[in-house]
C-alpha cells in the first residue's frame, strides 16, 4: 500500500476531507479527525478505540502498533503501509471513519 493509495482510500468514505495537522494530511470527516498520513515514514495513523486497537495489534502485529504516549492509549494507531493490503486498509480507514462520523452518516 502506498500513501497515495492510502489516500485515495480515506477519501473514498462519505463525506471525507482532506486537511492538514501538524505539517502532514489529515482525513476528517465534518470537520473531526478519522486517518493521518506520515508519507515521508510510509505509515498512516487510524483513530481507533482503545479496544478496536487492542483487536487489531493483537491480529497484526506486523501492521498495527500504539502511537507512542497518551494518543496511543487513547487508541491512536500506526498502520505500516508498506506491508498493508487494501481489505486491511479499508477496514481500519472505515472502523476509524465511523468512530467520528456523526450519527446520521452511519447507515440505519
Amino acid at each position: 500500500m502506498s500513501p497515495d493509495e492510502y489516500r485515495r482510500l480515506a477519501l473514498l468514505l462519505p463525506e471525507a476531507t482532506e486537511g492538514a495537522h501538524m505539517n502532514h494530511p489529515d482525513f476528517r470527516v465534518r470537520g473531526k479527525i478519522f486517518a493521518t498520513l506520515w508519507p515521508d515514514k510510509d505509515y498512516g495513523v487510524v483513530m481507533l478505540t482503545p479496544d478496536q486497537q487492542e483487536t487489531l495489534v493483537a491480529a497484526e502485529p506486523s501492521l498495527f502498533q500504539p502511537v507512542s504516549g497518551g494518543w496511543g492509549r487513547r487508541g491512536s494507531t500506526i498502520l505500516h503501509l508498506p506491508e498493508a493490503d487494501e481489505a486491511t486498509v479499508r477496514s481500519a480507514l472505515l472502523m476509524a471513519w465511523r468512530n467520528k462520523a456523526p450519527k446520521d452518516l452511519l447507515p440505519a
